[in-house]
């Protein structure tokens, strides 16, 4: 099944609404569950911006930077992570990495207390 641009745009763009204002990307190391299953250990709760992105385009959405958290949770080796609304509730799940990944991290070796800083996240909706 192939979708048309304009349906993959408009899918995407139902992350934007359903993380709604002030979403989260929460960042987790090891093995990703079931979306939206039990979480592994949080490393870093980002606060996303105001909107979190633009519209989708080309089948591609770019989330705005920046995306930081000033303060990691844990310390531990980044693999994966969740998009959440403000309170908390699972929107997308995602991997992590440092290049080529849906969000990529200048490092996915993450310490308790240091700054995080996400370099890119974009999430592709492409045809099978």
């Amino acid at each position: 099944m192939g979708y048309v641009v304009t349906l993959r745009n408009a899918m995407l763009d139902l992350i934007t609404s359903a993380v709604g204002a002030s979403g989260r990307s929460r960042i987790y190391d090891g093995t990703r569950p079931a979306t939206g299953g039990a979480a592994t250990t949080l490393l870093a709760d980002c606060a996303l911006q105001a909107t979190f992105a633009a519209a989708a385009s080309g089948g591609v959405l770019t989330a705005n930077l920046p995306i930081s958290d000033t303060s990691a949770d844990a310390t531990g080796t980044a693999t994966w992570g969740r998009l959440t609304t403000s309170g908390g509730t699972a929107v997308v799940d995602y991997n992590v990495g440092t290049s080529g990944s849906d969000l990529n991290l200048t490092t996915v070796s993450i310490v308790a207390t240091q700054p995080v800083s996400i370099t890119s996240f974009v999430i592709t909706n492409g045809n099978p």
